[in-house]
This record gives structure tokens, sequence and C-alpha cells, in this order.
């Protein structure tokens, strides 16, 4: 399941801040600049856009953990970048460094980490929840 995976892969994700991405938008904030939960959902998406293509057909990653801190802020009409680079490999469970990056300076870093689980059991058990709320 992990052989095509080596530490060292990198991935990235790239978003320009407007106003559907603030921590006003997002509730988690009174004032408009980059939101941390957006900061964090984009780092999420830097890990998965280096691992996800070359796991075997019928497997994805799902976020187990997230430990970050955001360092600077971001104003709107500004861009920020995510990074990832793949440190661990601990059977199904990954960890990732990841970085974010804004048009001047470092905004955010921490670590990440994924699980590789089957898709289609995985939304199996999210269904069966479902019927159960």
């Amino acid at each position: 399941m992990t052989a095509n995976l080596k530490t060292g892969l990198r991935g990235s994700a790239k978003v320009k801040v407007d106003d559907s991405n603030t921590a006003t938008a997002y509730g988690s904030g009174s004032v408009s600049v980059f939101a941390t939960p957006a900061m964090i959902g984009l780092m999420e998406k830097a890990a998965v856009s280096s691992v996800n293509q070359l796991l075997p057909e019928g497997y994805t990653t799902v976020g187990i953990r997230v430990d970050v801190e955001h360092i600077a802020a971001t104003p709107v009409d500004g861009s920020v970048e995510a990074r990832s680079q793949l440190r661990e490999i601990d059977g199904r469970r990954l960890v990732f460094t990841v970085e974010a990056f804004d048009d001047r300076e470092q905004v955010g870093k921490g670590t990440h980490e994924r699980f590789i689980v089957p898709t289609a059991k995985f939304l199996q058990r999210v269904a069966e929840k479902a019927k159960h709320s």
C-alpha cells in the first residue's frame, strides 16, 4: 500500500485571500485576514497533493492530526502557498512537515498526520453513522 511512497515527497497548494477565507467569514475571529482554519485546510491540501495519486486504486488518505502555529497575518488580496514534505511513514500513518508563506514571509508552520484508508470501507462507515444520526 505504501510501496510508492517515500519520505521527502513534497506537495503544495496556493490560494488568493478574499472575503470567503478570512477569519471573519470562518467565524474564527473578527478581522478580515486569512483565517487559521483556511491555512490548515491549505496545508492539508498540500499534503494530499503529494501522496494521494501514488496510492493503490481504492485508497485515499484522511487527516487525523494537525499541530500548527499561525505566526503572521495575510491581508485580503494577498496569496498564501502551503508546502508539505512527507517526513515519516509508519504503516498507514503518514507524518508531514507543513509550512505556509504569503507574498512577504512565512505565516505558518507545523506538522500534519494523515492515515491511509480503503475509500469504500471508509465511506460505508460514514453512511452507517449518518443513518443513526
